[in-house]
């Protein structure tokens, strides 16, 4: 048997930190000894941080499924890839609770209106990824019945493949988390320059000029510029 000293690797040195811990939570650490604790053991940020943090980590994407692709979407929820990491796990089946749409399939001529109102029903700021070459390009079914998913949404990120891993998804995943961080709170239009291009009801827009503004708009308002 050999006998190690707390703190000698492995579980003694989690073990000792543990103890390094109790001891300032009791008030038994002092001067030297607690900075250097608090040095190691505090991390320090700002509240606009933690914020945008907590946005690119709980992002919920729409239970919607489109062809082949979708079942690569599902399948990067699994153990084995684990999205649930970076919180995009949480699947809903709602389009007012929902943040992400995954296109992944084949886009029909037909089913583009549907999935146009499926989105638009989505709430600032939401996102879009084109999952696999025919939601990007048509892949192999290039012909007059297909639309790519950017010609009538705007969508944010395409994933290659046909289909594409599912650790091919999780990196655009990662990508599109990196852009919400910098951005948490920015809608489409303000992302893209949509400003201007809204469509609203000539009544409602008679009544109110600015109304333009106030239409699922994250924050609203005519202080918004493009």
């Amino acid at each position: 048997m050999t006998r190690q000293g707390t703190g000698a690797g492995g579980m003694q040195e989690f073990r000792a930190r543990q103890l390094r811990a109790r001891d300032m939570l009791r008030g038994a650490l002092e001067g030297a000894e607690l900075e250097e604790h608090v040095e190691h053991s505090i991390l320090t940020t700002t509240l606009d941080k933690v914020g945008r943090w907590a946005i690119g980590n709980a992002n919920f994407p729409l239970s919607f499924g489109l062809a082949c692709c979708a079942i690569e979407w599902m399948s990067h929820i699994g153990p084995r890839i684990d999205i649930a990491r970076f919180g995009f796990e949480a699947a809903r089946a709602t389009p007012r609770q929902a943040d992400t749409m995954f296109l992944s399939g084949r886009i029909s001529i037909k089913m583009a209106p549907v999935i146009r109102r499926i989105w638009e029903q989505m709430l600032e700021p939401r996102y879009v990824i084109a999952m696999g070459a025919c939601s990007s390009s048509m892949g192999v079914f290039n012909n007059y019945a297909l639309v790519p998913g950017d010609k009538f949404l705007p969508v944010d990120l395409h994933v290659p493949g046909c289909p594409p891993r599912p650790e091919a998804l999780t990196h655009g995943i990662l990508k599109l988390r990196a852009a919400i961080l910098s951005q948490p709170t920015q809608d489409w239009r303000t992302r893209y320059g949509g400003r201007g291009t809204e469509e609203v009801v000539a009544d409602l827009l008679r009544q109110n000029p600015g109304a333009v503004h106030d239409i699922n708009v994250s924050g609203g308002g005519e202080g918004q510029s493009a």
